[in-house]
């Protein structure tokens, strides 16, 4: 019986890409950034994307041996999950960091809630978010060659001087994913190769340009608005977290609502909360909204407006 085929009413959709295909492309991507992070921050680093994507897959393996489930490691969405979470931590943190986040992430927010395709938030911003509930300390230091600094962000904050080249091509403190140009570089692939759209990061993107603009206290400079854009992880939110799936609207208008939504939050949090950068909790949010959004935005069923008779 576990062999019958199921046979649905058309439309048909037929197409190359699968969930392991989709998947694949996110890890190609996200490669630039990781290896660029590995070079500048060091072994460690490497260390704590190994361990970050070992635990998630180790963990989702654990969880379909015990439930009796299929093995459902091939699609690779435990690999970029694992991915994720550890390019949004900092380069020196103790390896039972990632551990503990991957695990989270996987065991209490994907497969608690049925697997993929099933959580309601995405689930490496999850990780994070618990990890800096759990681990404040340890998730907020930041070190290059042993020594201690603030990140980009914070220093703006500080009202010190920063130097947005050095900031966009990764040359500073701050998460392992930390080089905007190859976070630019993977998300440009990512559209070439049909596997996000752009509405999503292109919204996005906008919406927190022109509310750091309206809200950063320096209205529209262009020096403040560029130090903005390549400081925090406003670039790895919009084209490899925001634009999951599962976790997005699935019309196009849909895609911009919540693009500019959680663009806004993502200069909300930035400018008048206690966090440097708020792009987690700021997706999180627009996660859980997005049920509203599919509710109100609705697209045009297939079939429907066409004349009867019409071709």
């Amino acid at each position: 019986m576990a062999q019958l085929k199921n046979l649905s009413s058309s439309p048909h959709v037929r197409t190359s890409h699968s969930t392991s295909h989709e998947m694949f492309n996110v890890v190609c991507a996200l490669m630039p950034a990781t290896f660029f992070g590995i070079y500048w921050f060091g072994f460690h680093s490497l260390l704590v994307v190994l361990v970050s994507i070992a635990s998630a897959m180790l963990t989702e393996f654990a969880f379909d041996y015990v439930t009796h489930r299929p093995n459902t490691l091939w699609d690779c969405s435990a690999v970029v999950t694992g991915l994720i979470l550890a390019l949004m931590l900092p380069p020196t943190v103790p390896l039972y960091i990632p551990y503990l986040g991957s695990l989270f992430a996987i065991l209490i927010v994907k497969c608690f809630f049925g697997g993929l395709g099933q959580n309601f938030v995405n689930p490496a911003l999850a990780g994070r978010i618990f990890l800096l509930i759990s681990f404040g300390t340890a998730m907020t230091n930041y070190t290059i060659d042993g020594v201690s600094s603030a990140t980009p962000l914070a220093a703006i904050k500080a009202g010190e001087n920063v130097s947005e080249l050095k900031m966009f091509m990764g040359f500073a403190s701050g998460h392992i994913g930390v080089s905007i140009a190859a976070l630019l570089l993977g998300g440009l692939y990512l559209l070439v190769t049909g596997t996000i759209t752009p509405e999503i990061p292109v919204s996005m993107l906008l919406s927190f340009i022109v509310f750091c603009g309206i809200l950063g206290g320096h209205g529209f400079d262009p020096e403040f608005l560029l130090s903005q854009f390549v400081g925090g992880g406003v670039v790895l939110g919009a084209f490899f977290m925001a634009n999951d799936p599962v976790t997005s609207p699935v019309t196009s208008k849909g895609h911009i609502v919540y693009g500019i939504f959680v663009g806004f939050l993502c200069a909300v949090f930035r400018f008048f909360s206690n966090m440097n950068d708020g792009t987690s909790y700021a997706i999180v949010v627009g996660n859980l909204v997005v049920p509203l959004i599919d509710r109100y935005i609705i697209g045009t069923p297939f079939g429907i407006g066409r004349k009867k008779g019409g071709k």
